[in-house]
């Protein structure tokens, strides 16, 4: 099976860093955020990976091109931006068997890809944690401090897919797989979803993203 990274982004919140470095580049325990994705495709027989890119994409494809991660790479380059269903659409000549996995380019996580393997047209899912630390209240009075708590029996979407190449043709030129085909989907009854209770799970989408993730990542991958 092979994986797509959607790795096309410019990174604004990570700016001035991504003024220089596009986002796969950026440095978590010295080992950029694409070279960690790699190892985690790796882990599971990934052996073939295509890399949608666009903001500073020539520094990306040298990166890889010097480390030699084992597995075969190309290069789906995207001169506009198309936004991921877009640019999952872009990359489909790359695509042959009968279905392949999604990641996006800033998700770090230790999620059983075999268990999102396993559903036809499956999206990999995380309880929700809270941003914020919270209290637990009894009678008017504090009981409890609680850093990040789950929010029981409510989804999020972990930017990790399982997808028939039948859905290929049905991706925009341009858009959100999450705005456009998605919702479609959802409303059809055609997507499934496989829960994951206590993965670790990171969206480097700011510094404090970075900061946690680089305390953790020994653990994930």
């Amino acid at each position: 099976m092979k994986a797509i990274i959607l790795a096309g982004g410019k990174g604004t919140r990570l700016k001035p860093v991504t003024d220089y470095l596009p986002k796969p580049l950026v440095p978590i325990k010295n080992i950029p955020i694409i070279e960690w994705q790699i190892k985690y495709l790796k882990k599971f027989n990934i052996q073939e990976i295509i890399v949608c890119s666009g903001y500073k994409t020539e520094m990306i494809e040298n990166y890889l091109e010097k480390k030699k991660l084992g597995v075969k790479i190309n290069f789906s380059i995207e001169k506009n931006p198309l936004g991921t269903g877009g640019a999952i659409r872009n990359a489909k000549k790359w695509i042959t068997e009968k279905s392949f996995l999604v990641i996006n380019g800033d998700v770090i996580t230790n999620i059983d890809l075999k268990k999102v393997i396993k559903k036809s047209n499956s999206i990999a899912s995380i309880e929700l944690v809270t941003k914020f630390g919270v209290m637990s209240i009894e009678n008017e009075k504090i009981t409890k401090f609680l850093e990040k708590k789950p929010i029981s029996n409510t989804w999020m979407n972990a930017g990790i897919y399982h997808l028939e190449k039948s859905v290929l043709a049905k991706l925009p030129q341009k858009g959100d797989i999450e705005k456009t085909l998605f919702p479609q989907m959802a409303k059809e009854g055609k997507l499934t979803v496989a829960k994951f209770h206590n993965s670790k799970w990171f969206s480097i989408d700011s510094f404090k993203d970075l900061e946690e993730c680089s305390e953790s990542i020994s653990k994930i991958i």
